[in-house]
């Protein structure tokens, strides 16, 4: 067989090979998710935490340390 002439080119031809080169240059590697370390005793960690008005104001009501006796309260409930 003779060297068939090749077709030419079509919009759609190109632009699917520039999609395809596109989506090779900025496909990232899936990188596995970061291993929690195992917190050490004491550390704390800030979070935002809704509760009754009511019940911060009795916290509060005893001065200084209020956080740390809402910490100790919420422990006895998990039972720590």
């Amino acid at each position: 067989m003779a060297d068939q002439p090749r077709r030419p080119r079509t919009l759609n031809d190109a632009r699917s090979e520039a999609e395809a080169a596109f989506k090779r240059a900025t496909t990232k590697v899936a990188e596995a998710p970061p291993r929690k370390s195992a917190a050490a005793p004491g550390v704390r960690e800030q979070v935002t935490l809704r509760i009754d008005q009511d019940v911060l104001e009795w916290f509060q009501e005893s001065g200084p340390g209020w956080q740390d006796r809402i910490n100790e309260a919420l422990r006895k409930a998990a039972g720590k």
